[in-house]
């Protein structure tokens, strides 16, 4: 048995078209940022990584990267891809 929501299982407004999930394990709240890092002892410098998160576990994951120096910037998720070449993806 499935849960149903104006017609659609449940799962599908986790998991449609457009829904892009925080990277957090364990989460599944809707990304509302982009955190851009990179290792340097396995990438190039101007190559950048990139982890969701919402709102509720964007500082977590910050602290996360800060503390390993891994962290390089922060963008709206709906930043056109254009500029975030300029950050290196």
């Amino acid at each position: 048995m499935f849960l149903h929501l104006e017609g659609r299982p449940i799962t599908d407004f986790f998991s449609g078209p457009g829904f892009l999930k925080c990277s957090r394990s364990g989460c599944t709240a809707q990304a509302s940022v982009r955190l851009l890092w990179n290792n340097p002892r396995v990438h190039e410098p101007s190559r950048r990584k990139e982890w969701l998160a919402c709102p509720e576990h964007q500082a977590w994951l910050t602290q996360y990267l800060q503390e390993r120096n891994f962290f390089k910037d922060t963008v709206p998720l709906e930043e056109p891809a254009e500029q975030r070449k300029e950050h290196g993806d």
